[in-house]
């Protein structure tokens, strides 16, 4: 793949992959998107159960398998190594459209907040998606996405791995990205069955995947 070419995939992955963050916002939230966690007809709850914990699942397995050392030394066998990460950041923005597409509503209510109560929960859901944006720009957002990798491939400059540095929310906690997707995904006025199920799986992967 050209120089050009592969600047243009990583730019195109990176656009995908912005979308599909700025949807998952919508999607959990109920709002400002086509299709959210609980929109449309009400599913079966055994159907629902296994269809959205298999869509889950894959997200899991793909986020996790591609993440790993060998499966990036066998991948770059065949994938070119300026453009892995953006294939890496393609791949699970496609998983997440699948899961978006395919979810099926289970909108019966485990709580419904009114007043201060749900105030504070929307404050909280909007703090938790600052968090998980802001956090990425304070370990190289753009490296993390892909775009500085086939940006210095373009100039034909070597790539280097970001120096690490303790600042901002990481002088609070050793992983504010997934403590935002944490504070967002439990932060909401009116929590649903299929809601608490993502939640749920989505918590149960975090803390599995951070050990």
């Amino acid at each position: 793949m050209s120089r050009v070419l592969s600047f243009f995939y990583g730019v195109l992955s990176y656009i995908i992959f912005f979308g599909t963050f700025l949807y998952a916002v919508g999607f959990v939230a109920n709002r400002f998107v086509p299709k959210s966690i609980d929109s449309g007809p009400p599913s079966a709850l055994i159907p629902a159960l296994a269809i959205n914990t298999a869509l889950l699942l894959l997200y899991a397995v793909q986020h996790s398998v591609m993440a790993r050392p060998w499966f990036k030394r066998w991948w770059t066998r065949f994938v070119p190594s300026p453009i892995e990460r953006s294939t890496f950041v393609l791949a699970a923005s496609l998983v997440l459209i699948l899961l978006y597409w395919q979810w099926r509503p289970l909108p019966d209510l485990i709580w419904s907040l009114d007043g201060a109560a749900a105030l504070l929960m929307e404050m909280l859901f909007w703090t938790g998606w600052g968090i998980v944006l802001v956090s990425t720009f304070m370990i190289s957002h753009f490296h993390l996405f892909g775009l500085t990798q086939v940006h210095h491939h373009l100039l034909g400059k070597k790539v280097a791995d970001p120096d690490f540095k303790v600042r901002g929310f990481y002088r609070m906690v050793r992983h504010p990205i997934m403590v935002g997707f944490l504070i967002a995904f439990w932060s909401t006025p009116k929590m649903s069955v299929g809601h608490l199920l993502f939640a749920a799986a989505t918590t149960g992967y975090i803390l599995v995947a951070l050990q």
